[in-house]
């Protein structure tokens, strides 16, 4: 039903009142209740609006189906024009209002610009069904198929992974020891399960590098599964491969080293990895994964070792924010905390609000939420109205910023990462957002990360 043409034609608020029973149902005629009976009284499907044109206009069904092809037709501008007398003067001749004849053609327009035939609408809502589904009852599974079919569009895998979490999703993050070339399931020792991120998230890690590391991974599951049934006293754990697999509980790379000649991999690709963390089975911490990877030399034909006697560097471990910000770099997201948790405190504006202490106001309360933009979106429907979402620690806050503001403070809105707004909060049942009054560019703290956290540790 959210689409330009119901929205257009002004269909949405009044089918969902009527749905809800806040509004009563009524029919223009007993003869448009044969077209509109399974929705209200309000056309929604493109069938019913050639119902429509042929019980209230008297279309035949050839010109109704003229109708269709040019609601159809939808991105060229003006293709509905030539029908408009005809369901005008139609209507009004079967005893109908000229005002109602121009609201049904308001309508007809609507679906000019995108509306839905009747299959359409039934093939999406399977498919809505069955994935909410999915989330609800296996959030976990869900986590993963949307992480594997990255790039979707609208949810990026930051948001994906933070509502995951929230929802009590376990994830791990990327480790050269334990992941896939993709994200996947992987079962914890009290039977459980966790979502193990793939080295497809790591940022500079080449798709052949990824591969190379699974094929090792791969061989070494292979030569264990060959020990075990030499030997089968040996200590078994869940493959990294398989969770249905048995392999031998033992590291399967030993080192940075090891790791660089079993697999293969070129110095960006080892860089890729530290600066992901993903090394962290084999350095103590981020630090000493870049100064080993720094150690490998690395030549056309030859791969060797420069500091093998040398032991581990033993730098200090990152701070929070700058482990954090180099999450952010290298993956997008961070499994340790959200910058927003960070950045609370060190806010220089009053009574700023998480989401969820958010979702308790009532309607028309005064409010103010500050979050990183996640969101822009100025659908041609909406008559210049943005929609921005903001996401902090807790979850996302939707801000509706009315067409006057935007011109007041157009680069604030539309260049900040970091935003706070100021505005009113509205609800309607479970439907709830920020009507913005005036907004405030926080961007700075962000470039201020690093040096806010170490001075907070």
């Amino acid at each position: 039903i959210v689409r330009p043409g119901p929205i257009q034609g002004g269909m949405v608020h009044p089918y969902l009142k009527r749905r809800q029973g806040l509004e009563p149902v009524s029919y223009p005629s007993d003869a448009l209740k044969t077209a509109l009976g399974r929705t209200l009284g309000v056309p929604i499907f493109q069938e019913q609006v050639m119902q429509v044109a042929m019980l209230a206009a008297g279309f035949s069904a050839g010109e109704a189906d003229a109708l269709r092809r040019a609601m159809a037709a939808w991105r060229r501008k003006g293709g509905l024009a030539p029908f408009y007398r005809q369901v005008i003067d139609g209507m009004v001749e079967r005893g109908y209002s000229a005002e109602f004849a121009e609201q049904i053609f308001r309508q007809i327009e609507g679906f000019g610009e995108y509306g839905f035939p009747d299959s359409h609408a039934a093939s999406f809502a399977l498919l809505v069904y069955v994935s909410c589904w999915i989330k609800c009852h296996h959030p976990d599974a869900f986590l993963v198929g949307l992480l594997n079919a990255q790039p979707l569009g609208f949810y990026a895998p930051a948001q994906l992974v933070a509502d995951a979490q929230r929802h009590g999703v376990k994830v791990l993050p990327v480790d050269v020891q334990r992941s896939g070339v993709q994200s996947r399931l992987e079962q914890q020792m009290d039977g459980s399960w966790a979502v193990r991120l793939g080295l497809d998230r790591v940022a500079g890690l080449s798709s052949a590098g990824a591969n190379q590391i699974a094929r090792a991974i791969t061989g070494a599951n292979n030569d264990a599964t060959k020990n075990t049934t030499a030997n089968p006293t040996t200590d078994t754990t869940q493959s990294a491969i398989n969770p249905a697999q048995p392999s031998i509980k033992l590291p399967l790379f030993y080192s940075v080293e090891d790791l660089a000649k079993r697999a293969n991999l070129n110095r960006m690709d080892l860089q890729a990895l530290a600066a992901a963390n993903a090394l962290g089975s084999l350095a103590n911490n981020r630090f000493d994964a870049q100064w080993a990877v720094s150690g490998v030399q690395i030549s056309k034909d030859l791969l060797h070792v420069s500091r093998t006697s040398e032991p581990a560097a033993g730098f200090e471990a990152p701070t929070l924010s700058e482990t954090v910000c180099a999450d952010y770099a290298s993956l997008g997201f961070s499994l340790e905390a959200h910058p927003m948790s960070l950045l609370r405190q060190h806010l220089p504006l009053h009574n700023i609000c998480t989401a969820q202490q958010l979702k308790t106001f009532p309607d028309r309360r005064p409010a103010r939420a500050c979050g990183l933009v996640t969101h822009r979106q100025r659908p041609g429907t909406a008559k210049g109205t943005v929609f921005i979402t903001l996401e902090d620690e807790t979850g996302f806050v939707n801000v509706i910023v009315w067409p006057d503001l935007l011109e007041k403070q157009r680069d604030v809105l539309l260049k900040a990462s970091l935003l706070a707004v100021f505005g009113t909060w509205q609800r309607q049942g479970e439907v709830c957002h920020l009507l913005a009054k005036h907004a405030v560019d926080l961007t700075r703290l962000l470039e201020n990360f690093r040096q806010i956290s170490r001075d907070f540790h």
